[in-house]
Order: structure tokens, then sequence, then C-alpha cells
């Protein structure tokens, strides 16, 4: 335990921002440093529109610019409707271009989005800003001239993306991806006083470049950091599970799926999470993962965050809905207080069988996949194992009626104390 005797620790914010392993490659660690701990200092950060919503793997730079923001940082939070229809160059393929109009919808979710993350009052303020208000009035010609003869072709070619698809061929389009997103540092330091980009380490080379184009226009200085590559120890894609991206959009990831997501992040990928995306002092996520390395089955860490996370993404009462969820499945809460959206969510991650009648209990575990066949179902609720709305059911023949379903459709099986699915009766 921490001694009550001393005092808590207070770090500068680059400090905290190194303990958390948040600062992988910088400009000029000295120069960075001064900027982030002496005062107020314009800083930016991007989200291209590439999907109607934002997902996981954006948070470490939504919740960077928080952070940033509580220390006395004033947010230029950029959404791309130039560069969202361009598309930064991948390493695989090609970029499949959406239209203007496509584009320009996601630019006005991901806004909305992007809203709750940071204030919008207060002497440093956020913004939301659109690099299309600078790029869309450029022509060509001013475009090659201005911009374009500020950068060597040599410098491009040796961008490890560009050198991966020169091969198998990449566009031009693509190619000048890097002076665009270069060039709206340069419009966000010379409208807003900007002095500071961080992104993803995959966006270094975009941002040096934009770091160089500036010094090279007689302004500056300024100065760049990227954030770390967010990765599983398992090997797998971080945001991603079995049902596709974990997106922030509640309509596309229910706020239970989100919540079951980091409850259920790995042992040894948590403490590094939390360091990430909590806002819990240092002391305290110390604690946490002393507490969880003595009691690991009790998932103490993965619940704080999932918490936090969620509580922060959909609000304390979609937070408070998932977690009563989480238990009511397994018998330890009241079903019947779960929002409507909140149930169909949690039994569609599960398993959801949608039926025209309701068959007898044995048919209704195996026909939502519970049990491979009728004589293990009867097996299993003649040894005490079956229940339906968390009431064991102990009679083989035994029958739901329809005024049991839950607001009117639904039932939950259970399977002993882990294996769960759900119902639907179709109306």
């Amino acid at each position: 335990m921490t001694d009550s005797s001393l005092p808590p620790r207070r770090d500068s914010l680059t400090d905290d921002l190194l303990w958390r392993g948040l600062v992988q490659d910088s400009t000029d660690p000295d120069e960075l440093r001064d900027l982030l701990d002496g005062g107020t200092a314009p800083f930016y950060v991007g989200f291209d529109p590439t999907a109607p919503s934002l997902h996981v793997g954006h948070l470490m730079q939504v919740l960077t610019a928080r952070r940033l923001q509580l220390a006395g940082h004033r947010p230029l939070l950029l959404v791309g409707g130039a560069t969202g229809q361009i598309g930064d160059p991948k390493e695989s393929a090609e970029r499949t271009l959406n239209s203007p109009e496509v584009v320009a919808g996601w630019v006005d979710r991901i806004r909305e989005q992007l809203s709750p993350f940071v204030s919008y009052t207060g002497e440093n303020a956020a913004q939301l800003v659109n690099n299309l208000d600078w790029t869309a009035e450029l022509s060509v010609v001013e475009f090659l001239r201005d911009v374009g003869k500020h950068f060597p072709v040599n410098r491009m070619l040796a961008r490890e993306v560009v050198k991966a698809r020169l091969e198998t061929g990449i566009s031009f389009t693509e190619f000048s991806y890097q002076l665009l997103q270069a060039n709206d540092f340069f419009e966000l330091h010379r409208r807003h006083g900007c002095r500071l980009q961080f992104g993803g380490s995959d966006q270094w080379g975009n941002i040096t470049a934009g770091v160089d184009y500036i010094r090279r226009r007689g302004a500056g200085p300024v100065q760049a950091f990227t954030t770390p590559l967010v990765t599983k120890a398992d090997g797998t894609k971080f945001g991603k599970t079995e049902g596709g991206s974990i997106w922030l959009d509640p309509a596309m990831t229910s706020p239970y799926a989100f919540y079951q997501f980091w409850v259920n992040v790995d042992d040894r990928d948590v403490d590094r999470y939390l360091r990430f995306f909590s806002f819990r002092p240092r002391e305290e996520l110390e604690e946490l993962a002393k507490a969880t390395a003595e009691r690991p089955a009790a998932r103490l860490a993965q619940r704080a965050l999932a918490e936090e996370l969620t509580t922060l993404v959909h609000g304390e009462r979609e937070m408070a809905q998932a977690v009563a969820a989480s238990q009511a499945l397994f018998g330890r809460g009241s079903l019947e207080e779960l929002s409507l959206a909140t149930l169909r969510a949690a039994l569609t991650e599960a398993g959801l069988a949608q039926l025209d009648e309701l068959p007898d209990v044995a048919g209704l575990l195996r026909d939502s996949g519970l049990v491979p066949s009728l004589k293990e179902a009867r097996r299993v609720i003649a040894e005490g194992g079956a229940y339906v709305n968390n009431n064991r059911v102990t009679e083989v023949d035994a029958r739901v009626p329809e005024s049991d379903l839950l607001h009117g459709r639904y039932l939950v099986l259970r399977r002993g104390k882990r294996s769960f699915a759900g119902v639907e009766l179709r109306r």
C-alpha cells in the first residue's frame, strides 16, 4: 500500500505522458518538454472520415488530446473533409475513394462524436476544424507552386509505406497525401498559432513532413510527437473481435458490447491499456495493478477500465446498464430491470435464436445452441443445470408460458454457471 505520510506524486505533463508510454517519437525531446510543461499551446490531432464512426483504435488520440487540454493546452481537432477524400496510403493496396457527399456526412458524424471528450469553453477551449475549409479553395497551380515545391521527391519516396507500394503501384493521389497533411499543420499554425501536432506512430513521416514544411516556409518553430501503436499480446489486432471493429457509435457497437470488449481484455494487456486510456492517477493505477496480480480471477483492472471508458464514451446510465446486464445474465441480478436495448444487445452478443413459436425447455436449449441435441438437453435439465430467466428448470418436459417473455419477446437460457444464450419469439 502507498505510505499515506508521503505526499502524492506531482508529475509534470511530460513525465505523466512518458510514464504512461504515450510518447514514442518526438522531434526534439527537450523542446517538447518545454512546450508541454511551459503553459498553454494550441495543438492539433487529425481524424480522417474513412467510416461513419470512430472506433476504439482512435481512443489513443482522442484521450491524449483530452489529457493535453486538462493540462492547459488548447485542442484543434481536425476532421479531414479534404484528406478523407484522398486517403493515407496503405501498404497493401490503393484505397477505395468515397464520394464527397459520403465523406461530408461522415465528417459531421465524427465531429459530433468528438464533442464529449473535450471542453469548448474556457481559455483553452477546444475547436473543431475541417481541412476542406482551406484546401477546397486551392487551385492545382497554387498547390503545386506554394506547397509542392517544398517537398523533395526523394524524401517522399523514402517513406516506408511508399516504398512498400512502388512495385505494385501507387497513384499520385495517395502519393500526394503527405503534402495535404503537411499543409494542414502549416495552415493551423498560420490561422490559430498551432505549435504542436501529435498522431499515431504510423503518421510519423507525415507529421515530420509538416514540421519541415513549416520551417521551409519561414515559420515556426513547431514540435511533434507520436503515440505508440496499440497491440494485443495474442497477436490479434487491437479493437477487433469476431464481430468486427468496436465502434464508438452505439448504433454500430452497443454500449454492452463496448463494455464487454474491455472486460475481456487479456491479463497481459490490461496494465498497459490502463496507462494508455485511464485518467486515474499513477498511484491508483499502480495499486490496481498490484491488486490484480494478487487476484487475477477477480479481473479488477479489466472492470475498472471497462467502467471508466464506457462511462466516458456512452455515459453513466449506459455503463450502469452494461454492468447490470453482465451480472443479471449470470444470475446475479434482475433481468427484468434491463432495458430492451441492453437486453437485446447482450443476447445478440451471446447468440440469439429467433423462433416462430416456443418449444419445450429442452427444445429451447437445443435451438439456442447451448446443447447439440434434445437428449443432451433433457440430461442437463435432469441434472439441475438448466435455467430460464435465471430460474432453474427441473422437469424434462417443462414449457415456458409466453407471460415469462422479457419485454414480451425474449428468454435468457443458461446452462450451468457460465454458458448462456437468448431466444427471441418473432412477433
